[in-house]
Protein backbone atom coordinates (compact mmCIF):
# COMPACT_ATOMS: atom_id res chain seq x y z
CA UNK A 1 0.00 0.00 0.00
CA UNK A 2 1.28 3.57 -1.23
CA UNK A 3 2.11 5.90 1.73
CA UNK A 4 -0.90 7.84 0.77
CA UNK A 5 -3.07 5.13 0.84
CA UNK A 6 -1.63 4.06 4.21
CA UNK A 7 -2.53 7.52 5.76
CA UNK A 8 -5.98 7.93 3.88
CA UNK A 9 -7.73 4.80 5.49
CA UNK A 10 -6.14 5.55 9.06
CA UNK A 11 -7.36 9.12 9.76
CA UNK A 12 -10.29 8.14 12.06
CA UNK A 13 -13.61 6.33 11.96
CA UNK A 14 -16.91 8.06 11.82
CA UNK A 15 -18.29 6.61 14.85
CA UNK A 16 -17.62 6.47 18.85
CA UNK A 17 -14.96 4.31 18.64
CA UNK A 18 -11.39 4.98 16.79
CA UNK A 19 -12.69 8.45 16.26
CA UNK A 20 -10.70 11.58 14.75
CA UNK A 21 -12.29 14.30 17.11
CA UNK A 22 -11.84 13.34 20.60
CA UNK A 23 -12.63 16.49 23.59
CA UNK A 24 -9.30 18.44 23.14
CA UNK A 25 -7.43 17.12 20.38
CA UNK A 26 -7.86 15.66 16.54
CA UNK A 27 -6.02 12.27 15.64
CA UNK A 28 -4.34 12.95 12.51
CA UNK A 29 -3.16 9.39 12.07
CA UNK A 30 -2.75 6.50 13.64
CA UNK A 31 -1.65 2.75 12.78
CA UNK A 32 0.15 3.84 9.78
CA UNK A 33 1.54 0.85 7.47
CA UNK A 34 4.36 2.60 5.93
CA UNK A 35 6.37 -0.18 3.96
CA UNK A 36 9.83 0.10 1.39
CA UNK A 37 11.35 -2.96 -0.13
CA UNK A 38 12.11 -5.11 3.44
CA UNK A 39 8.50 -4.91 4.28
CA UNK A 40 7.40 -2.54 7.15
CA UNK A 41 8.88 0.09 7.96
CA UNK A 42 8.09 0.17 11.50
CA UNK A 43 9.42 -3.11 12.45
CA UNK A 44 12.88 -1.54 12.24
CA UNK A 45 12.46 -0.15 15.11
CA UNK A 46 10.72 -2.47 17.31
CA UNK A 47 11.99 -4.22 20.39
CA UNK A 48 12.93 -7.35 17.96
CA UNK A 49 14.82 -5.06 15.92
CA UNK A 50 16.95 -4.54 18.83
CA UNK A 51 17.31 -7.85 19.60
CA UNK A 52 18.38 -8.63 15.96
CA UNK A 53 21.03 -5.34 15.59
CA UNK A 54 22.68 -7.04 19.46
CA UNK A 55 22.50 -10.73 17.47
CA UNK A 56 24.03 -9.73 14.69
CA UNK A 57 26.92 -7.64 16.91
CA UNK A 58 27.26 -10.85 19.16
CA UNK A 59 28.16 -13.08 16.24
CA UNK A 60 30.55 -10.87 14.77
CA UNK A 61 32.40 -11.03 17.97
CA UNK A 62 32.29 -15.02 17.96
CA UNK A 63 33.90 -15.52 14.47
CA UNK A 64 36.72 -12.83 15.42
CA UNK A 65 37.25 -13.24 19.39
CA UNK A 66 35.15 -13.75 21.90
CA UNK A 67 31.24 -12.82 23.09
CA UNK A 68 30.96 -11.47 26.37
CA UNK A 69 27.16 -12.11 26.88
CA UNK A 70 25.67 -15.58 27.29
CA UNK A 71 22.81 -17.20 26.19
CA UNK A 72 20.13 -16.01 23.54
CA UNK A 73 19.84 -12.35 22.87
CA UNK A 74 16.08 -12.51 22.62
CA UNK A 75 16.49 -14.22 26.06
CA UNK A 76 17.87 -11.28 27.72
CA UNK A 77 15.64 -9.17 29.41
CA UNK A 78 15.33 -5.22 30.19
CA UNK A 79 17.12 -5.31 33.54
CA UNK A 80 19.88 -7.87 32.49
CA UNK A 81 21.12 -5.23 29.59
CA UNK A 82 20.55 -2.58 31.60
CA UNK A 83 23.28 -4.22 34.18
CA UNK A 84 25.60 -4.64 31.58
CA UNK A 85 26.20 -0.82 31.32
CA UNK A 86 27.12 -0.57 34.70
CA UNK A 87 29.68 -3.78 34.67
CA UNK A 88 32.37 -5.09 32.73
CA UNK A 89 33.91 -2.72 29.81
CA UNK A 90 32.90 -5.30 27.17
CA UNK A 91 29.81 -6.06 28.23
CA UNK A 92 28.91 -2.54 28.57
CA UNK A 93 30.48 -1.52 24.74
CA UNK A 94 28.89 -4.35 23.05
CA UNK A 95 25.67 -3.14 24.51
CA UNK A 96 26.20 0.27 23.07
CA UNK A 97 27.25 -0.30 20.39
CA UNK A 98 23.44 -2.03 19.82
CA UNK A 99 22.05 1.32 21.00
CA UNK A 100 23.80 2.90 18.37
CA UNK A 101 22.80 0.73 15.77
CA UNK A 102 19.35 0.70 17.05
CA UNK A 103 19.19 4.39 17.19
CA UNK A 104 20.08 5.04 13.85
CA UNK A 105 17.49 2.94 12.76
CA UNK A 106 14.92 4.68 14.75
CA UNK A 107 16.35 7.94 13.34
CA UNK A 108 15.64 6.41 9.99
CA UNK A 109 11.59 5.11 10.55
CA UNK A 110 11.12 8.75 11.89
CA UNK A 111 12.85 10.64 8.38
CA UNK A 112 10.07 8.25 6.73
CA UNK A 113 7.29 9.21 8.94
CA UNK A 114 7.91 12.47 8.88
CA UNK A 115 7.87 12.54 4.37
CA UNK A 116 3.97 11.62 4.81
CA UNK A 117 1.07 14.57 4.99
CA UNK A 118 0.41 13.62 8.30
CA UNK A 119 3.55 13.84 10.03
CA UNK A 120 5.14 15.98 7.92
CA UNK A 121 4.40 19.41 10.43
CA UNK A 122 5.39 17.57 13.77
CA UNK A 123 7.20 19.27 15.73
CA UNK A 124 7.55 16.65 18.92
CA UNK A 125 7.61 13.09 19.21
CA UNK A 126 6.90 11.41 22.40
CA UNK A 127 8.35 8.04 22.68
CA UNK A 128 6.55 5.53 24.76
CA UNK A 129 5.86 1.29 25.02
CA UNK A 130 7.75 -0.94 26.78
CA UNK A 131 11.21 -0.21 25.13
CA UNK A 132 11.24 3.03 26.74
CA UNK A 133 11.15 1.91 30.43
CA UNK A 134 14.61 0.46 30.39
CA UNK A 135 18.10 2.70 30.77
CA UNK A 136 18.90 1.09 26.97
CA UNK A 137 15.45 2.32 25.81
CA UNK A 138 15.96 5.78 27.03
CA UNK A 139 19.38 6.12 25.81
CA UNK A 140 18.82 4.52 22.28
CA UNK A 141 15.75 7.63 22.00
CA UNK A 142 18.05 10.03 23.29
CA UNK A 143 20.96 9.13 20.76
CA UNK A 144 17.75 9.15 17.83
CA UNK A 145 17.04 12.54 18.64
CA UNK A 146 20.62 13.73 18.57
CA UNK A 147 21.19 11.91 15.50
CA UNK A 148 17.91 14.19 13.75
CA UNK A 149 19.03 17.12 15.35
CA UNK A 150 22.45 17.38 13.97
CA UNK A 151 21.14 16.74 10.87
CA UNK A 152 18.59 19.76 11.33
CA UNK A 153 15.31 17.80 11.31
CA UNK A 154 12.28 19.48 13.39
CA UNK A 155 10.95 17.07 15.36
CA UNK A 156 12.18 16.80 19.16
CA UNK A 157 12.39 12.91 20.78
CA UNK A 158 11.00 12.94 24.37
CA UNK A 159 10.61 9.34 26.51
CA UNK A 160 7.05 9.91 27.62
CA UNK A 161 6.50 10.99 31.58
CA UNK A 162 4.29 8.20 32.83
CA UNK A 163 5.33 4.32 33.13
CA UNK A 164 4.53 3.09 29.80
CA UNK A 165 2.12 0.76 31.07
CA UNK A 166 0.46 3.05 33.52
CA UNK A 167 0.10 5.38 30.32
CA UNK A 168 -1.98 2.89 28.70
CA UNK A 169 -4.37 3.40 31.20
CA UNK A 170 -4.14 7.19 31.68
CA UNK A 171 -4.70 8.33 28.24
CA UNK A 172 -8.30 6.90 28.36
CA UNK A 173 -9.54 9.36 30.67
CA UNK A 174 -9.00 11.92 27.42
CA UNK A 175 -11.37 9.51 26.03
CA UNK A 176 -14.61 10.59 28.44
CA UNK A 177 -16.99 13.15 27.64
CA UNK A 178 -16.18 16.37 29.93
CA UNK A 179 -19.39 15.91 31.72
CA UNK A 180 -18.34 12.93 33.20
CA UNK A 181 -15.53 14.87 35.16
CA UNK A 182 -18.33 16.68 37.43
CA UNK A 183 -19.91 13.78 38.92
CA UNK A 184 -16.90 11.24 39.42
CA UNK A 185 -13.58 11.30 40.18
CA UNK A 186 -12.28 8.13 38.49
CA UNK A 187 -12.74 5.61 35.86
CA UNK A 188 -12.34 2.09 34.47
CA UNK A 189 -9.56 2.28 31.32
CA UNK A 190 -8.24 -1.02 29.83
CA UNK A 191 -4.84 -1.78 27.85
CA UNK A 192 -4.93 -4.46 25.59
CA UNK A 193 -1.41 -5.65 24.29
CA UNK A 194 -0.29 -8.71 22.37
CA UNK A 195 1.58 -10.65 25.55
CA UNK A 196 -0.69 -8.62 28.15
CA UNK A 197 -3.75 -7.19 29.06
CA UNK A 198 -4.11 -4.45 31.79
CA UNK A 199 -7.18 -3.10 33.46
CA UNK A 200 -7.43 -0.66 35.98
CA UNK A 201 -9.00 2.29 37.66
CA UNK A 202 -8.03 5.91 37.10
CA UNK A 203 -7.80 8.65 39.66
CA UNK A 204 -8.61 11.75 37.74
CA UNK A 205 -7.47 14.53 40.36
CA UNK A 206 -8.86 17.35 39.00
CA UNK A 207 -8.57 19.14 41.68
CA UNK A 208 -4.45 19.34 41.62
CA UNK A 209 -5.21 19.77 37.67
CA UNK A 210 -8.04 20.53 35.55
CA UNK A 211 -5.99 19.41 32.80
CA UNK A 212 -5.79 15.77 34.24
CA UNK A 213 -2.12 16.73 34.17
CA UNK A 214 -1.93 14.57 37.83
CA UNK A 215 -4.52 12.06 36.41
CA UNK A 216 -3.25 8.62 37.54
CA UNK A 217 -3.69 4.89 38.39
CA UNK A 218 -4.64 4.35 41.77
CA UNK A 219 -4.69 0.33 41.02
CA UNK A 220 -3.94 -2.07 37.94
CA UNK A 221 -4.39 -5.95 37.30
CA UNK A 222 -2.17 -7.65 34.70
CA UNK A 223 -2.53 -11.01 33.41
CA UNK A 224 0.15 -12.01 30.87
CA UNK A 225 -2.31 -13.81 28.53
CA UNK A 226 1.14 -14.56 26.04
CA UNK A 227 2.05 -17.26 28.75
CA UNK A 228 -0.75 -18.98 28.91
CA UNK A 229 -2.79 -21.33 26.17
CA UNK A 230 -6.04 -19.06 26.04
CA UNK A 231 -9.35 -18.76 23.24
CA UNK A 232 -10.25 -15.13 23.00
CA UNK A 233 -13.46 -16.23 24.52
CA UNK A 234 -11.70 -17.31 27.45
CA UNK A 235 -9.29 -13.95 27.09
CA UNK A 236 -12.60 -11.79 27.31
CA UNK A 237 -14.03 -13.45 30.02
CA UNK A 238 -11.01 -13.19 32.32
CA UNK A 239 -10.81 -9.51 31.16
CA UNK A 240 -14.71 -9.04 32.57
CA UNK A 241 -13.95 -10.34 35.37
CA UNK A 242 -10.45 -7.97 36.08
CA UNK A 243 -13.03 -5.28 35.50
CA UNK A 244 -15.57 -6.43 38.35
CA UNK A 245 -13.09 -6.47 40.77
CA UNK A 246 -11.54 -3.38 40.00
CA UNK A 247 -14.33 -1.29 39.74
CA UNK A 248 -15.65 -3.27 43.26
CA UNK A 249 -12.11 -2.57 45.12
CA UNK A 250 -12.69 1.14 44.22
CA UNK A 251 -16.16 1.33 45.28
CA UNK A 252 -15.10 -0.04 48.41
CA UNK A 253 -12.98 2.61 49.10
CA UNK A 254 -15.15 5.13 48.49
CA UNK A 255 -14.10 6.26 45.02
CA UNK A 256 -16.84 7.87 42.71
CA UNK A 257 -16.41 5.66 39.52
CA UNK A 258 -17.50 6.99 36.20
CA UNK A 259 -19.85 4.75 34.19
CA UNK A 260 -17.11 5.04 31.41
CA UNK A 261 -14.87 2.12 30.18
CA UNK A 262 -12.08 3.36 28.16
CA UNK A 263 -10.36 0.41 26.13
CA UNK A 264 -7.03 0.87 24.29
CA UNK A 265 -6.19 -1.87 21.19
CA UNK A 266 -3.77 -2.77 18.42
CA UNK A 267 -5.26 -2.31 15.40
CA UNK A 268 -7.24 -0.35 13.05
CA UNK A 269 -10.68 0.68 15.57
CA UNK A 270 -14.08 0.99 13.49
CA UNK A 271 -16.78 3.42 14.21
CA UNK A 272 -18.88 0.61 15.61
CA UNK A 273 -16.02 -0.73 17.78
CA UNK A 274 -15.25 -3.93 15.22
CA UNK A 275 -10.83 -3.66 14.32
CA UNK A 276 -10.42 -4.22 11.04
CA UNK A 277 -6.96 -5.16 11.38
CA UNK A 278 -4.14 -5.41 13.48
CA UNK A 279 -5.06 -7.72 16.08
CA UNK A 280 -3.25 -10.84 14.67
CA UNK A 281 -1.05 -10.95 18.41
CA UNK A 282 -3.85 -11.61 20.90
CA UNK A 283 -5.26 -14.72 21.64
CA UNK A 284 -8.01 -15.94 18.65
CA UNK A 285 -9.83 -14.26 15.83
CA UNK A 286 -10.71 -10.88 17.45
CA UNK A 287 -10.93 -9.35 13.69
CA UNK A 288 -13.65 -11.60 13.01
CA UNK A 289 -17.25 -10.26 11.55
CA UNK A 290 -18.83 -11.90 14.18
CA UNK A 291 -16.90 -10.37 17.35
CA UNK A 292 -16.98 -7.11 18.61
CA UNK A 293 -14.75 -6.40 21.57
CA UNK A 294 -17.09 -3.15 22.66
CA UNK A 295 -20.38 -5.24 22.76
CA UNK A 296 -18.52 -7.82 24.41
CA UNK A 297 -17.21 -5.98 27.07
CA UNK A 298 -20.81 -4.15 27.66
CA UNK A 299 -22.25 -7.70 27.74
CA UNK A 300 -19.89 -8.51 31.02
CA UNK A 301 -20.44 -4.65 32.87
CA UNK A 302 -23.95 -3.21 31.89
CA UNK A 303 -23.58 -1.04 34.37
CA UNK A 304 -21.39 0.54 36.62
CA UNK A 305 -22.74 1.93 39.60
CA UNK A 306 -26.96 2.65 38.87
CA UNK A 307 -25.95 3.63 35.61
CA UNK A 308 -25.26 2.24 32.09
CA UNK A 309 -21.76 1.84 30.84
CA UNK A 310 -20.57 3.91 28.22
CA UNK A 311 -17.31 2.54 26.58
CA UNK A 312 -14.90 4.15 24.02
CA UNK A 313 -12.14 2.64 22.50
CA UNK A 314 -9.30 3.62 20.48
CA UNK A 315 -5.59 2.37 19.24
CA UNK A 316 -3.24 1.35 21.96
CA UNK A 317 -0.61 3.62 20.60
CA UNK A 318 -3.13 6.64 20.06
CA UNK A 319 -4.23 5.77 23.89
CA UNK A 320 -0.32 5.91 25.18
CA UNK A 321 0.16 9.32 23.51
CA UNK A 322 -2.87 10.54 24.77
CA UNK A 323 -1.63 10.20 28.87
CA UNK A 324 0.90 12.87 27.69
CA UNK A 325 -1.62 15.54 26.34
CA UNK A 326 -1.01 18.07 29.02
CA UNK A 327 2.44 18.08 28.05
CA UNK A 328 2.04 18.52 24.74
CA UNK A 329 0.03 22.16 24.90
CA UNK A 330 2.90 24.11 23.67
CA UNK A 331 2.47 22.86 20.13
CA UNK A 332 0.49 22.55 18.19
CA UNK A 333 1.25 18.94 15.87
CA UNK A 334 2.97 16.06 17.98
CA UNK A 335 3.17 12.15 17.82
CA UNK A 336 3.67 9.26 19.45
CA UNK A 337 5.80 5.79 18.68
CA UNK A 338 5.45 3.09 21.32
CA UNK A 339 8.34 0.99 20.94
CA UNK A 340 7.33 -3.52 21.92
CA UNK A 341 6.39 -6.36 19.97
CA UNK A 342 5.57 -3.55 17.00
CA UNK A 343 5.82 -0.03 16.82
CA UNK A 344 2.73 1.57 17.66
CA UNK A 345 2.14 5.13 15.68
CA UNK A 346 -0.39 8.48 16.04
CA UNK A 347 -0.53 11.85 15.18
CA UNK A 348 -2.08 14.43 17.11
CA UNK A 349 -3.28 18.06 16.47
CA UNK A 350 -4.71 20.04 19.36
CA UNK A 351 -7.49 21.16 18.96
CA UNK A 352 -7.76 24.71 21.39
CA UNK A 353 -4.32 25.93 18.93
CA UNK A 354 -5.95 24.70 15.55
CA UNK A 355 -8.95 26.81 16.90
CA UNK A 356 -7.01 29.71 17.75
CA UNK A 357 -4.44 29.90 14.32
CA UNK A 358 -8.21 29.64 12.92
Amino acid sequence: MAPAAAEKTRNGAAGPHGAAELPSVLVTSYNLEVRDEDGFVGDKASRSAFVEHLDALRGHLKRHGDDPLVGRSDRIGKKELDSFLKGDAEEAALVLSAVEDFAQSLAFVIRRFTRLKSWAPVERIVVGGGFRQSRVGELAIARAGIVLCTEGREPELVPISHHPDEAGLVGSAHLAPKWMFEAFDSLVAVDIGGSNIRAGIVELRQKKAPDLAKARVWKSELWRHADEATSRDEAIARLGRMLREQIGNAEKEGLRVAPFIGIGCPGLIAGDGAIDRGAQNLPGNWESSRFNLVESIRELVPTIGEHATEIVMHNDAVIQGLSEMPAMQDVEHWAVLTIGTGLGNASFQNRARARAKG
